[in-house]
């Protein structure tokens, strides 16, 4: 098609839409700044106030501050008085960019993406190469990662998960065995065991670090029933009455292996509770979802990257419930139900019996 035949209307739109691509993807940045520097957190707890006077309450150079804020104030993020050169947080912009908005705060998923950028060109030669990057080249995953599933654990694993499978709160009353697979900083882990004291909790992870941190929030808070273990999801064994897995699957090397691991490792009335991404396994039927291109990009910068650079079948973020469903019939699942959680747009909770 010559430049002649375009449709200029057509073409104007996109090129305006590429515009606020561009614009929005620097102010994601930015937002994820305002996370990791405690601005949002300063700026709601302020009147309108100078650059001057948010950086000093921030603790922060204000040089720094007031161009930040010329990117919060031009993205109509943050609200500017020029007669007094004051600027203001909405509360009701506070309400999705402070700490104290717990689950809801979206900048604190905003701080991805410097995190993703610092890998960027490791990507890029994976698309040459199609080997994959390092775990290792991810130093921040661990913190960031349970920053972001703290809260959500706090909120709503012992209240919404948890009954989402008929009978367990009880059984975990009465004292079970349980098993969290990637379990990470192990903060899950530890919220279960303080709820069911009579119950007896285990965490497995490969990160040394990150075991190490749930080792000492649990020596914190003086939990006897948890305790956590290195090693590979892949090899491990039972008997269990209950194994969990919260956005762990899709991330993992060998998930078929594990998912077949996880089987054999429960007893005969033993379930599977497993997390993952609310998403569809065919491109056409995740069109609408609200997160669905950042879902694909978060895969492409690490899920699936990460798993094919430990030479693993690389699902990605968005594998979708037709092929989780059927992963986990494969691995010897023969009732599975699918739940959601009210409020929670991005998961999807399988509760799988064998």
């Amino acid at each position: 098609m010559s430049v002649a035949e375009l449709d200029a209307t057509k073409q104007e739109a996109f090129a305006g839409r590429m515009v606020q691509v561009l614009n929005d993807s620097c102010l994601g940045l930015m937002a994820g700044l305002g996370h990791e520097s405690g601005l949002f957190d300063v700026m709601a707890g302020l009147q309108p106030s100078t650059s001057e006077q948010i950086a000093q309450a921030a603790g922060l150079d204000e040089r720094y501050v007031r161009e930040w804020l010329g990117a919060m104030v031009t993205g109509a993020i943050v609200d500017y008085d020029p007669g007094h050169a004051t600027y203001a947080l909405p509360p009701e912009h506070a309400a999705s960019l402070t700490r104290a908005a717990g689950p809801d705060n979206l900048a604190r998923i905003a701080q991805d993406l410097s995190m993703l950028a610092e890998v960027e060109q490791q990507v890029l030669k994976a698309f040459h190469t199609g080997e994959g990057v390092p775990y290792s080249a991810y130093p921040r995953f661990q913190a960031i990662q349970a920053e972001e599933s703290k809260e959500v654990y706090d909120l709503a694993l012992v209240a919404g998960i948890v009954p989402l499978v008929p009978g367990l709160e009880d059984r975990l009353r009465e004292g079970i065995d349980v098993l969290d697979v990637g379990t990470g900083q192990g903060h899950a882990v530890n919220v279960l065991a303080k709820a069911y004291p009579a119950s007896r909790f285990r965490g497995l992870d490969k990160s040394e670090e990150g075991i190490a941190a749930a080792r000492t929030e649990a020596a914190e808070q003086d939990l006897s029933n948890a305790a956590f273990e290195v090693g590979d999801s892949a090899e491990l064994t039972g008997p269990y009455d209950l194994i969990t897995a919260f956005d762990v699957i899709h991330d993992l090397a060998q998930p078929t292996r594990t998912l077949a691991a996880i089987a054999g490792a429960l007893r005969d009335d033993g379930v599977f509770l497993m997390g993952d991404i609310a998403a569809s396994s065919h491109l056409e039927e995740n069109m609408e979802h609200p997160l669905c291109p950042a879902l694909y990009a978060f895969s492409v910068f690490y899920c699936m990257s990460v798993s094919l650079g430990e030479g693993g079948e690389g699902l990605g973020t968005v594998w979708g419930e037709q092929t989780a469903r059927q992963m986990l019939t494969d691995a010897g699942f023969g009732h599975v139900d699918v739940q959601r959680v009210e409020g929670d747009i991005l998961n999807v909770y399988y509760a799988a019996r064998r």
